[in-house]
Order: structure tokens, then C-alpha cells, then sequence
């Protein structure tokens, strides 16, 4: 949107528009009446009729013919004009002198001369202009930019063009001269050629000289410098050029007048100013082709298309355009009398529809609204052309009526038939005094020649200079099918937005008539003529008063008791001067100018003076000396009534209003009562229904009256509510008042007319909310107020139904409190302080009104958020640092973040984490002076805890390497005992064992199933007997309690493992016993009866079936064979468990693995003194890098060799008890190795004794198996090994698929003649595919494994045999 220009024209506000309905619109004068209280406050407004009500235009177009107005736009402005007048001044002065005026620029600008002459004047002139250099400040009054040497150019063209003609109007340059013939001397006379002149200089000094040139200078006297010398044109007077003031540089080129001719010629006076009639007599058809083709060409566009506004702003630019100079013509007060109305009348020559008939009566046309009976004008005598018959107006673009006001300052109306908009300006009545004064003001020039300039309708002012000096102004543009009403003595202008046709007419209404006398008056002193006599209308009014409506009766009352006091106190004057001459005169029968005041030009009716020297001419009461210069006694004083015939009138219409006066006068006390006098609501209601009952008209006090008396009411209603109210706490209720509009009401309580008994109580009300207010604002000032105190004012507020502006403040100011309430009850709790708790606190204080207190808490807080922020990221970075700080450290930055006061959770860690590692320090100080230590449980807590310690703990470095060699030492005896995938815990292995149930015995799965882990600090209990050795070792769940109760009852755990054993041996060996039925015997892994080759552990004495439980891979060992229950694990050299126990001897710590090692190897080494005792075996000597075995065996008698044998069997049984099969020892030579064979139910025993010492060697120094073969063997493998290369059995004896064992590969001899006994744990065998079937050792047959998978192998005897028979 483009930025107006300062000087463009701003429009005024709107005025107010109403759209009656069809039933206001019925009676239009008691529509007016009804909106005059509103529409009377901007002086105009305007009316829209009804949807429908559309008269149609009854002018006769073809006999309407007018000859229009020439209206120059930038002469109608009345500061243009004057500026206008100035310029023609200055060009006619330079005129005179010869000179054609030209009027300079100055800054591409043309000069302001009226401004800067004006400027200059007021500065003091010329001369103290110059003097003092006020040029430059002239040329910024007159908006020129500082600093461009403006000023110098405007005194230049000022000196030029001004300055003479300032001169000429002070009169500076006439030079008084003529001649003295009774001064000539004596003897002289004056002829054509010699004169004799006394010229008398403005210095006062005479002179006589004596002429003897033809053509002399009336200043100087001198005929010299003739080629100087300006002889005028109008007296022929002679001047030296340079004699004038101011000098003359030049000769003028055109005629030239003396200062004297100047001087008549300039001062003749002025026509008034008038708008000149134009040549041509124009149809309304070609009046409108003129106005179109005008406003098309000037804004080149259609006429439809130009915006209201852009013709606004420019009408109001081109009316203060001096440099511009455009004309309209404006077809105004054609009479409608001549030409016919455009509204259709009864036997008008325009035919009217029958639908449009009601039109010819409808009160709203306008010519009957003049003439309807509540209009005062029906009593005016004469027909008034433009107040009682309309006029009309035909318009075209820029066109205007300048400001004024109606005549008799009575109403007017305007219908605007049809055409485009007509734009009006309007001031309210009272402001029409201020408008003149302002116009005075502005343009004295104009008012100085015409003092009625106003009521000439010629000039007219910008509504923003108006404006500018408090005027107020309102404009509306009138649309085709609109009315505007213009109110008494409102000033209205306006102009037309192009061609239309519009028509207008005078009414006055009964409460017009205390204005129009007070306007009589207004016209008496400015000598302005009247339209009509006032007087004689009222006079006609009072002879009808039987017919007056009441009201108007009553304003002809009133009129007629001003009217006969003001004539009978200027007759009793009259009577005073001597005046006793009196006629009666019929004045309403004479025409309005015969009988005007010869001085003030009002129309007489009810008297006048005359004269008989001065026949035709009077003058009224007022002006009696103006008459002629004869006595009064020689003045005849006319009237219509005297004052008795007036009284008796006025009496008349006073009996016919009397009834409305009275009801009129108690109505008007009542409400003019002041204070105590005041009456009640009642009173009004009761006045009110008086005037419907008595069916009084509906006039101005009776409609005051119902507006107080509704007034009254509404305001009753509203403070009834006030008091009995309470706050909506919903939120604003619709009736709720600002606390500025209660007091307002209180004060209009207080101001009507009507005495309400709620005023008290409400002034009462107010009251506590002032000073509700005033604790309100106490409370608001204080820095940190009491949420209490503002709870309790909000509580009190409730009370209050007033819009209390302290109420959203009182709240805001309360979250304030409860918010510093809260940080001060935080920070009161430092324990509790979080950081949590400050950014809550933080959030919730952005989210406050910005207050001095709430600032300062919301910076301490943020300061005390970002302190503890740092610390507890300082805190954090501290104890996640890799390498943990020292403690030192650590003890430095918990001090100074000690004196922080909030709940610090990492700075709190960190003191926590420095009291855990004094504590750990101190432990481990303690650690270090005992000289063993504890089990490594304890030991390994103790890391553990120093681990967890975000500290840097010197000792920790020597504890975790003392807990990795532990380490490492577990793994190492675990990797030396534990066979590949055990399920048993090192523990388990090297602890004496707590059960020794079968396999398949329910009891044991029954105990395993009961094992649960317990807590390793239960109390051992004390072991008096075997069973309470067995009952606690059943109840012990882990190995630390077990080696604790072994190591403390070592016999009783002894002599319990043994009895258990022994128990469990001859169970299995008595359930092996021949019986009748042996096939419900259960044994074996499976718990299967037993069949085919089976084997027998060695230590438990129990049954298992081969292909259950041995490995096809294993070779034919004559060592013991334990079962997979009895075989728990490894059995290593006892040097390398020696060895095992001096690195943890030198490591220094307790284990439970090593007391159990260690208790172990103890049980050892004495099994072995006890085995050497028992059988008188050789002592056992240590081979480097071997493990202990018996060197030499005795041989004996069978007997020897049965003792032995029983003696190693107890031995066994001894050493399964006290080693848990986990050492190695070298057995005797001969060794047994027991099979079993079942077969048709019948069971056999076999014992076979190998004597080969070399074979028996093989078997029994055996070292453990290797990692792949203590890998699970699939079936299928395991099949496959059984069938290619184990030989099969040559026993005749039937046997099952899975009756080969161990011990058939034991027995199965190799029939090379060389075989080489192959030794290891797996020995490949090949079959003979001849005729044989036997098998051979690969090795001693020279086969590998791929020629025996690809290849038929024969044996030499078959390859022998075969060849023999083929022979």
C-alpha cells in the first residue's frame, strides 16, 4: 500500500446511516424526531428507504432547460481565493507600472508570494528581516531544505516584486507637489513655458524654483536627464526615474502610472465575488454527454470505473491548486415549480401507475414533506421557492455547494433521484460559531468585503483545515435512492462525483422554533434579509389556536411571550424618544422587500417607523435612528396588532396548551430536580402513563422523559445486579463493568433526573473496590508480597461483579509468590535440593511475568543450577576417569563442592567413594600386616569392592595380580584334575565324596535332585558320631563348608567313606550272585538285565554292560576299570601336585581347592606308607619326570600270588577310598581284569591273568587319554571302529551283537610270525579276505590304512594255499 503525501486529503469519519423499517418510514417526521438526538451530534446524516421503495422520476426531461453555473475550482477554497486576490493585486500594481508580472520559481517550485509577504510581515518587515537575517528562517517556514542559500534568493525576489508594491500600500512612495501662485514673488505670474513650482519634498523642507523647461520632474524640479524623465499615462505628470521610491532601473516598456494614478486605481473597491452564469442553455441530455465526456477524458476511464475516492482526493487538490486552473458547471436551484418535480404530484402532467400512486401522498416526498402539518412552513403565508417547493440539481464531476446553512437555519433534505454519488461534509449545529470563527480566521481578506460571505454559498474550505483547529466534521456519500437530512444551523458542502440529479426542500419541525427567532436575530446583525416574516408566522399560528396541536401550541406560547416582550419594551422606547404617532398597517399584505428595515433588512410585521420626509422607506423598532436625520416627533410608528390584540392571542394559545403545559412544566421540574429533590422511579412511570393516557404528542419532552425514565430503569436493573451478584468464575461475565465504568455509573446514578435507592449502596460498593484497589496496589509494590495476603484480596474479590484490573495482575503476582515461596522453601532444604528440583523450579519461573523479585531468584537459582551442573559433571568426569584420580584428588573437589547448598548425587557419590576407599585402604593396610591370609573368598570380596571403587588404590594393583595367579593356579589344577566336559566343580573332585549310591539307585537321584545351594557362613556342626558326620555332610551345599568339616573330623569323614564304600561293594557284589531268575536283575547305566560281556568297576563292584560304558577306541588295559560314577577325574603324578601345592604355598592365600589338595596329597602319602607296610613293597622312588611307581614286585607260590592279590584288592579299595581314583600309581605285574558272560541264563565268571609283563606294562602305565578321545564318540563311529578294526571273536560260544567288550580285543593275538606288539591307544588291525578270516596288526603285516580301506588284503598261509590247490 502506497504512503499518502502529507498534504493529501484525509477523509473525515462516516456520519450515521439508518435503515428505518416500512413502519418508521411511514411517518417521516416522527422518524426524524426519533433519530435527531443522534443524527443532530454530526449535523448530517443519511436514510435508506425500505427494500422496494423506488419512486419513479416524474421531471419532464425534454422541457427541462437550464442554463448552469461556471464554478473555477481553485477560486471556490477560501484560502486559494485569498491568495487568488493577492496575485491579481500584485499583477494589476505591476501592470500600472508597465511591468508584466511573472511570477518566479525557486527550488522547481513556483513562489508562494502571499506566504512569503505574509511571513515577512509577521516577522516585522522587510527591513528588520534583513537586518536581523531572519531569511533562512523564513525560507524553512516555508518548507524550503536549510543549507541550499534559499534565503538569499527569497529576498531577492521579495526587494524585486514585493517590496514597491509594500511600499505603494504604506504610501512611502507618493511625493506630495503642487503649486503655490500666492508664494511666487512679486512681479511674476505663470505662463505655458515658465512656471514657478513650489515642490514640497517628504522632508518637509519647500522650495521655489523656477521652471523654464517644458517637461520638468515633479520630485526634483529638474528637466534634466530627459532619457530618464516617465511622463504618466493617466495625468501626464513627469518623474525622473530614479526620483520614484523605490528607483526605477529601467524605462517601462508598457503605458506607466504615477504613484498618484497607482493609488486610485488600486484602491477602487471590489466586487463581491459570485459565480458567473454560463453562456449556454443545456438539456438535461446534453448536460450529462458534457459531464461524461468531462470526467472520462480528465481520468481516462470509463465514469463507472473511477473510484469514489480517487475523486475525493482529487476535487480537495485541485481546490488548493493555485498553478491549476479547471471549471465545471453546476446546474443548482433550478426551480421545480417551472420545470416539474422528480417526484410525481397530484394533476402533474406525468401519469403515475396505479402502482405508484401511493407515492403522490407518501410523506416522504418532498412535496408534501414541506407542507405536512407537524411542519411549522404550512403556516408560512407564501410559496418559498427552495424552502416550501423544492428545488433541483443537476450535477457533474467536481461540481460543489460550498459551505453554508439553510435559511431561517431551519432543516433540509436532499433525494438523490439517480445519477452518481453526491459526497457531503457536514458540522454539527453547535460547531457552526466555531466554523465561521475558524474561517474568519483563515481568510480575513474575504470576510473584510463581505461580511455575509457565508450565506453567499461561494466559498468553501478543506474539512482537514477545519479539522486541523477543532472543527469537528463528518461526510457520507449519498447513492441514487438515498435521502440526507441536514440538521438546524448545521454548515454542510460537499461535491459531486459526476452527473446526477438530485432534489432538495426546506421543513421545520415544532422544536425548530426557539431557532428560528434566535436566527431573526443572527440575520438583524448582519443585515442579511429574511425569506419569510417570523413574526407573521407565528402570528398566523396563534389565530388558529383552536386547531394547534398541543404541542405546538405550547412552542407558539413560548415563541409569543419572547415576541410580545421584545415588542413591547422597543415600543415602550419608541413612546420615550417622543414618537406619538401610530397608524395600523397591514404588513402581510405587502410584499417582503417593501417592507424591509432600511438598515438591517428584516422583514417588518408587527411594527415600523417611517418618515414623511423619506415616503417608501422604514426602519424596525431597533434601528429607529437610522431613519433620517428629523426629529422623533416627526416619525410615525406603524403596526399590525397593538398590545392588547396580541395579549388576548397569546391567551388563546395558552388555554390550548395549557393542559400539556402544566403536564409540560411538572415533567420539566422533575427533570431539572437537583439533589435531595430529586423524585423517585414511580414518579417518572407516572408521568408517563399521564401522557398516554391524555394522548399527548410525541415530541422532545416527552421523548426525554421515557429515555430518562427507561435510562432509570435499565441502570435500577443493573445495580440490583451489582449488588446481588457474585464473580463468575467461569471466566468474564457479559455484565461485568470495569471498575472506571462503575464509578462512571455511579456517577450517572448520581446524575438523573430520577433518585434510585441502589445509589448508596452502590457508592458503598465502589467504595470497598477502591479500596480493594488501593490494598490491591500496596500489595503489587511490595518486592516479595505474602501469597496469604494476595489469597485472601482474591477471596475478597469474589464479592466484587467489576471487571477489577488488578485481578489478572493479583494472579500473576500470586504464581510469582508461590513460585518464590517454593525456591525459598527449596533452598531452605538443601538435602532436598535436586538439581531436578532447580530446573523444575526454572522452567516454572520462565514461564512467569517478568517481576524485579522473580529476576533476582531466577538468577541465583540459575546461578546455583549452573554451579551444581559444573560440579556434578565435574563429579561424574572424576569417577569415570581412566585412570581413577587419586584420593587426594578426589578429597579436594568433594571440599569445595561440600560448600554448594542443593542435593548433589554425584558429589555425593563422590564423598561416598572417597568413605569407601579410606575404608578399603584401611582394610587393606590391615591385610597387609598379617602374615597369612584368608581364603580367597574373602580376598577376592576385597578386589572385587576395590574395583567398584572409582578410586586409584595403590594396594589394588598387588591384590588383582594376587588374584590372577590365583586364578591361574585354579586353572591349572582344574586342567590337571577335571577331565574334558566334567559336570563336577573342582571342589567336588577334590573333596572326600558325600554319596556313593548305585547309578540307577532312586536314592541318589533322589539326594541330587535335593541340592540347593546354601550360604557358605553356616555355623559347621559338631560331629560326635558317624551319622552326624553324614547328616552334615548331606546337608553341606558348598565346598568351603565341606572342606571345613572334612578338615575338622578328618577320621570321622574317613571312617564314614569307607564304611559307605564297604557297604556299597558288597551290595553289588551279593546282587551278582547266581540266581534262579537273574534276568530281573537290574544293572548298568541303563538298569537293564545283564547280558552279553559286561564289565565290573573295580570299586564299587557294580555291573555295566560294554557297550554301555566303554569306549570301542580304548585298548586292552589291564589297569583296574572304574565305572563313569567312580571315575570322576584325572589322574595326574603326584610331584606335579606337590608342585601345584608349593606355587600356592608361595602364593600366600587360602583356598578351599587348596586345603582339599592339600588334605588330598596327605591321604596319598599315607595310602602309600600304609600299602608298603601291608605288602612289604620296595620304597617308591622318584624318577625325574616320572611319576612315583613300585620298582619291584615279589614273585610267590599260588598262595603268595592269592594273598597278593586279596592284598591288592584291599589296597584298591582303600586307595579308591582315600585318592578318589586321581593319582597314578604302578600296579604289580600281575593284574585282574574280570569279564562276564551271560548266556542262555545261565551266568559265568572268567578270570584271565596275563603274565606278559611287557603287555601288562602297556595297559597299566597308560597316561590319560587324549583331548580328542575324551570328545563323545557318535554311534555310528563307534560302530564302525568295532566292525574294521577290532578282530572278531573266535569264541564258539553264541553271542548278541554287542557281547564283544574290551576284553576281546584284549585277548586277540596277532598270527604274524613277526608281530611287533604294537603299543598306543589305538592299534589298526586288517582281516584276511582269504580263506582264514583272521586278523593281522597292519603294522606287522606292512599294510596302511588307505591300502586296507581300498584293497583286499590276503594273508600269506591263504595266498600259499590257494596256489597249491589251482596246481
Amino acid at each position: 500500500m502506497s504512503q499518502s503525501r502529507p498534504d493529501e486529503f484525509k477523509p473525515p469519519p462516516e456520519c450515521p446511516v439508518f435503515e428505518p423499517s416500512w413502519e418508521e418510514f411511514r411517518d417521516p417526521y416522527a422518524f426524524i424526531n426519533k433519530i435527531r438526538p443522534i443524527a443532530e451530534k454530526t449535523g448530517i446524516c443519511k436514510v435508506r428507504p425500505p427494500p422496494g421503495w423506488q419512486p419513479p422520476f416524474a421531471c419532464d426531461v425534454d422541457r427541462l432547460h437550464f442554463v448552469p453555473r461556471i464554478q473555477r475550482l481553485n477560486e471556490l477554497e477560501a484560502q486559494t481565493r485569498v491568495k487568488l486576490n493577492f496575485l491579481d493585486q500584485i499583477a494589476k500594481f505591476w501592470d500600472l507600472q508597465g511591468c508584466v508580472l511573472k511570477i518566479p520559481h525557486v527550488e522547481r517550485k513556483i513562489l508562494d508570494l502571499y506566504k512569503l509577504n505574509k511571513l515577512v510581515a509577521d516577522e516585522g518587515g522587510f527591513d528588520i528581516v534583513c537586518q536581523d537575517r531572519r531569511w533562512t528562517k523564513i525560507a524553512m517556514h516555508m518548507g524550503f531544505a536549510p543549507g541550499k542559500a534559499v534565503g538569499s534568493h527569497l529576498r531577492g525576489h521579495y526587494e524585486k516584486i514585493l517590496y514597491p508594491y509594500n511600499l505603494f500600500q504604506s504610501g512611502a512612495n507618493l511625493l506630495v507637489s503642487w503649486t503655490h501662485d500666492s508664494l511666487l514673488p512679486a512681479g511674476h505670474h505663470i505662463d505655458s513655458v515658465t512656471r514657478l513650482h513650489y515642490v514640497t519634498h517628504l522632508s518637509g523642507v519647500t522650495q521655489c524654483i523656477l521652471v523654464v523647461d517644458l517637461v520638468v520632474c515633479l520630485v526634483c524640479g529638474s528637466g534634466g536627464d530627459e532619457e530618464r524623465l516617465l511622463l504618466c499615462d493617466g495625468c501626464d505628470d513627469s518623474y525622473h526615474t530614479f526620483c520614484l521610491i523605490p528607483p526605477l532601473p529601467d524605462i517601462p516598456k508598457g503605458d506607466w502610472r504615477c504613484p498618484k494614478c497607482l493609488a486610485q486605481e488600486c484602491n477602487k473597491p471590489h466586487e463581491a465575488f459570485g459565480f458567473e452564469q454560463a453562456y449556454r442553455d443545456y438539456s438535461l441530455r446534453a448536460f450529462g454527454q458534457m459531464a461524461d465526456a468531462f470526467k472520462s477524458d480528465y481520468f481516462n476511464m470509463p465514469v463507472h470505473m473511477v473510484p469514489t475516492e480517487l475523486v475525493e482526493k482529487e476535487f480537495w487538490r485541485l481546490v488548493g491548486a493555485i498553478e491549476e486552473d479547471v471549471t465545471v458547471e453546476y446546474g443548482a436551484d433550478i426551480a421545480s415549480k417551472e420545470f416539474g418535480s422528480g417526484f410525481p404530484i397530484p394533476k402533474g402532467k406525468f401519469k403515475v401507475s396505479p402502482a405508484d400512486e401511493k407515492y403522490l401522498k407518501c410523506g416522504w416526498n418532498l412535496n408534501n414533506l414541506a407542507m405536512m402539518n407537524p411542519s411549522v412552513l404550512t403556516h408560512v403565508t407564501a410559496d418559498i421557492c427552495g424552502m416550501t417547493l423544492p428545488w433541483l440539481y443537476v450535477g457533474m464531476c467536481f461540481s460543489s455547494f460550498c459551505w453554508h446553512i439553510e435559511d431561517h437555519w431551519s432543516y433540509s433534505i436532499n433525494y438523490l433521484h439517480w445519477g452518481e454519488p453526491k459526497t457531503w461534509y457536514g458540522a454539527p449545529g453547535f460547531a457552526a460559531e466555531q466554523l465561521e470563527e475558524v474561517m474568519r480566521k483563515l481568510a480575513p481578506e474575504l470576510f473584510e468585503s463581505q461580511p455575509d460571505l457565508l450565506h453567499q454559498l461561494v466559498t468553501i474550505m478543506n474539512p482537514n483545515t477545519l479539522m486541523a483547529h477543532g472543527v469537528p466534521i463528518y461526510r457520507t456519500n449519498q447513492c441514487a435512492g438515498e435521502f440526507v437530512i441536514t440538521f438546524p444551523r448545521a454548515y454542510h458542502s460537499g461535491f459531486n462525483q459526476g452527473f446526477n440529479f438530485a432534489e432538495a426542500v426546506n421543513f421545520c419541525t415544532v422544536d425548530w422554533m426557539p431557532l428560528g427567532r434566535q436566527c431573526v436575530d443572527h440575520y438583524r446583525t448582519l443585515h442579511r434579509y429574511n425569506v419569510f416574516s417570523h413574526d407573521e408566522m407565528v402570528c398566523n399560528m396563534a389565530t388558529k389556536a383552536d386547531t394547534l396541536d398541543v404541542v405546538l401550541a405550547s412552542a407558539v406560547h413560548k415563541d409569543m411571550v419572547a415576541m410580545i416582550q421584545e415588542e413591547q419594551t422597543q415600543r415602550e422606547k419608541v413612546k420615550k424618544m417622543g414618537l406619538f404617532h401610530q397608524k395600523e398597517a397591514k404588513y402581510d399584505h405587502l410584499q417582503d422587500d417593501e417592507r424591509q428595515c432600511a438598515k438591517c433588512r428584516t422583514t417588518c410585521y408587527l411594527s415600523a417607523v417611517t418618515c414623511p420626509c423619506s415616503p417608501g422607506v422604514l426602519v424596525c423598532l431597533h434601528h429607529i435612528h437610522d431613519l433620517c436625520s428629523c426629529p422623533a416627533t416627526n416619525y410615525t410608528l406603524n403596526y399590525r396588532y397593538t398590545l392588547d390584540e396580541l395579549f388576548p392571542m397569546m391567551i388563546a394559545v395558552k388555554q390550548r396548551a395549557e393542559l400539556y403545559d402544566e403536564w409540560a412544566s411538572l415533567v420539566t421540574e422533575t427533570l431539572e430536580a437537583k439533589l435531595e429533590k430529586k423524585k423517585g422511579l414511580p414518579v417518572f412511570r407516572s408521568l408517563l402513563a399521564q401522557s398516554e393516557s391524555k394522548l399527548f404528542p410525541d415530541n422532545d419532552l416527552l421523548r426525554r422523559l421515557r429515555l430518562v425514565t427507561q435510562d432509570a430503569e435499565k441502570c435500577s436493573s443493573v445495580a440490583q445486579q451489582l449488588l446481588n451478584g457474585k464473580r463468575q468464575t467461569s471466566g468474564k461475565s457479559c455484565s461485568q463493568l470495569t471498575v472506571e465504568e462503575l464509578s462512571s455509573f455511579v456517577r450517572q446514578l448520581y446524575n438523573l433526573s430520577c433518585s434510585l435507592p441502589q445509589a448508596p449502596m452502590l457508592k458503598e460498593l465502589l467504595n470497598r473496590i477502591e479500596d480493594f484497589q488501593q490494598h490491591s496496589e500496596k500489595v503489587l509494590t511490595d518486592e516479595v508480597p505474602s501469597v496469604a495476603e494476595i489469597q485472601s484480596l482474591l477471596d475478597v474479590s469474589f464479592d466484587f461483579d467489576v471487571e477489577l484490573p488488578e485481578l489478572p495482575r493479583l494472579r500473576v503476582r500470586l504464581e510469582q509468590a508461590r513460585w518464590l515461596e517454593g525456591v525459598q522453601q527449596a533452598s531452605a532444604q538443601p538435602a532436598t535440593l535436586t538439581l531436578e528440583t532447580m530446573r523444575r523450579l526454572i522452567d516454572q519461573g520462565v514461564g512467569l511475568a517478568p517481576h524485579p523479585s522473580v529476576e533476582k531468584a531466577m538468577a541465583r537459582l540459575q546461578e546455583l543450577l549452573t554451579v551444581s551442573e559444573h560440579w556434578e559433571d565435574k563429579a561424574s568426569n572424576l569417577l569415570k576417569a581412566r585412570p581413577p584420580h587419586s584420593i587426594e584428588t578426589l578429597s579436594a573437589a568433594a571440599e569445595k563442592a561440600s560448600g554448594i547448598p542443593a542435593y548433589l548425587s554425584n558429589c555425593l557419590l563422590l564423598k561416598d567413594t572417597i568413605r569407601k576407599a579410606r575404608e578399603w585402604l584401611q582394610e587393606a593396610e590391615e591385610l597387609q600386616v598379617r602374615t597369612c591370609h584368608d581364603f580367597v573368598e574373602g580376598l577376592s570380596d576385597m578386589v572385587l569392592r576395590g574395583q567398584a571403587i572409582q578410586v586409584h588404590l595403590e594396594p589394588l594393583d598387588r591384590l588383582e595380580s594376587l588374584m590372577v595367579e590365583v586364578q591361574e593356579w585354579k586353572e591349572s589344577v582344574a586342567t590337571t584334575f577335571l577331565p574334558r566336559d566334567s559336570t563336577l566343580t573342582l571342589l567336588e573332585v577334590l573333596c572326600p565324596r558325600c554319596e556313593v549310591e548305585n547309578v540307577g539307585s532312586p536314592k541318589r537321584k533322589a539326594k541330587k535332585g535335593k541340592e540347593s545351594p546354601k550360604s557358605n557362613k553356616k555355623k559347621t556342626p559338631r560331629l560326635n558320631t558317624l551319622s552326624d558326620v553324614e547328616k552334615a555332610l548331606s546337608e553341606t551345599r558348598d565346598s568351603t563348608s565341606a572342606v571345613s568339616v572334612v578338615s575338622l573330623q578328618r577320621e570321622i569323614c574317613k571312617k564314614l567313606e569307607m564304611e559307605a564304600f564297604s557297604n556299597l561293594r558288597a551290595a553289588n557284589e551279593s546282587k551278582l550272585l547266581p540266581t534262579a531268575d537273574c534276568m530281573d536283575l537290574k544293572v548298568c547305566v541303563c538298569q537293564k538285565a545283564p547280558m552279553g560281556a559286561m564289565l565290573q568297576c573295580e570299586l564299587c563292584r557294580d555291573a555295566f554292560h560294554s557297550v554301555c560304558v566303554r569306549d570301542p577306541s580304548d585298548s586292552c588295559e589291564t589297569q583296574p576299570w572304574l565305572c563313569p560314577q567312580c571315575q570322576r577325574s584325572e589322574k595326574p603324578p603326584l610331584n606335579k601336585v606337590v608342585s601345584l601345592l608349593s606355587s600356592l604355598r608361595r602364593i600366600g592365600v587360602r583356598l578351599p581347592e587348596g586345603d582339599a589338595l592339600h588334605y588330598l596329597v596327605e591321604r596319598t602319602v599315607n595310602w602309600q606308607h600304609r600299602a608298603q607296610e601291608s605288602c612289604n613293597l620296595p620304597e617308591l622312588e622318584e624318577r625325574p619326570g616320572t611319576p612315583p611307581t613300585l620298582t619291584r614286585w615279589a614273585s610267590g607260590s599260588h598262595d603268595t600270588h592269592n594273598n597278593t592279590q586279596v592284598a591288592l584288592r584291599l589296597l584298591v579299595t582303600q586307595s579308591s577310598n582315600k585318592l578318589p581314583c586321581s593319582f597314578k600309581l604302578k600296579p604289580a605285574p600281575t593284574s585282574v581284569s574280570i569279564c562276564f558272560y551271560f548266556q542262555d541264563g545261565v551266568t559265568g565268571v572268567r578270570e584271565t591273568t596275563i603274565g606278559s609283563e611287557k603287555k601288562a606294562k602297556r595297559h597299566l602305565e597308560r597316561e590319560g587319554l587324549d583331548a580328542e578321545r575324551r570328545v563323545d564318540k557318535k554311534h555310528s563311529h563307534k560302530r564302525q571302529k568295532m566292525n574294521k578294526k577290532r578282530p572278531a571273536s573266535t569264541s564258539s560260544s553264541p553271542r548278541s551283537d554287542f557281547s564283544q567288550s574290551d576284553s576281546d580285543e584284549e585277548m586277540a593275538v596277532c598270527p604274524a610270525e613277526r608281530c611287533q606288539l604294537p603299543e598306543g591307544d589305538e592299534v589298526d588291525w586288517v582281516q584276511c579276505d582269504g580263506s582264514c578270516n583272521q586278523w593281522f596288526h597292519q603294522v606287522c603285516v606292512g599294510v596302511t590304512a588307505e591300502m586296507a580301506e581300498k584293497e583286499d588284503y590276503i594273508c600269506v598261509r591263504c595266498t600259499l594255499n590257494d596256489g597249491q590247490m589251482r596246481k
